[in-house]
């Protein structure tokens, strides 16, 4: 993706949301604080939902691509900085062509579909992943609604497509080793904060709270490097079954996390250090 494309937000530009915020006190019981910053959600359990039902799994994926307004819609009244979706992994290239033509499709019909509630709800969006391979139309697509909503200052939507976080590592190093074998860095100067800035999410916070739907626990390739210490909250429904309220459950769960980054419960008490 296009670095650029990840740039500050002016807080000078405001747009009036379509839905009123939601304050976080009165609707969860939670202080703002007590909120993730950056939210990541593995959409897993499409092709299950609609196998479940007797439809087609292509069925499945538009439920679940209907499914993320209402989920985008949420982070952004409750004020959440950023939301990372993993939409279609690198390894995905392998199920049936049927399939993913027609997630192709689906991705550029949603790309422009969705621009109203992007741009009403102050979204800023950006796709993390590798732009080759991908078809003409979904990459024209991405990059005119990154491009009209770069000023927003709201919600980062960041869409994982066409993402592998091995692969993310892979170009992340080989971009550092451009820079050493040109002068512009010593290999002394590579620490976490340059791995970090030469990723595709540069410029974005490590997930606080990765949620995977289906009830799988998996990674999948996601994330690797960004979600080191993030909390782990597996929910049983299918993602097109996820909805605000199971959003919300998520969040209040997240809240009564102890977050010790290596730390001990309580340093005077207990000797070993628990990560």
């Amino acid at each position: 993706m296009n670095q650029a494309a990840i740039a500050g937000k002016d807080p000078s530009k405001r747009i009036e949301m379509t839905e009123p915020p939601l304050d976080p006190e009165q609707h969860l019981g939670l202080r703002r604080e007590q909120l993730p910053r950056h939210i990541a959600i593995i959409m897993d359990g499409n092709g299950r939902w609609a196998n479940a039902k007797g439809l087609h799994r292509i069925r499945g994926h538009e439920a679940g691509a209907k499914n993320v307004r209402d989920i985008v819609t949420q982070c952004a009244r409750l004020g959440i900085e950023c939301l990372t979706l993993y939409s279609f992994s690198m390894e995905n290239w392998k199920r049936p062509a049927e399939e993913v033509n027609a997630l192709m499709e689906l991705y550029a019909l949603y790309l422009i579909r969705e621009r109203d509630m992007i741009m009403k709800n102050n979204v800023r969006f950006l796709q993390v992943g590798r732009e080759a391979g991908l078809p003409d139309k979904v990459i024209r697509e991405l990059r005119e609604t990154t491009r009209m909503s770069r000023d927003n200052t709201g919600l980062t939507l960041a869409l994982a497509l066409n993402y592998g976080s091995r692969a993310e590592i892979v170009d992340a190093v080989k971009r550092i080793a451009r820079e050493v074998r040109d002068g512009v860095i010593e290999p002394d100067e590579i620490d976490e904060d340059r791995v970090s800035a030469s990723l595709y999410t540069a410029g974005l916070p490590d997930p606080d709270l990765l949620i995977r739907t289906a009830n799988e626990k998996r990674i999948s390739n996601f994330l690797l490097w960004q979600i080191s210490y993030a909390e782990i909250y597996v929910s049983e429904v299918f993602w097109p079954d996820f909805d605000t309220g199971q959003l919300d459950a998520a969040i209040k769960d997240y809240a009564l996390r102890q977050r010790r980054f290596g730390d001990a419960v309580d340093a005077s008490k207990d000797d070993e250090k628990s990560v």
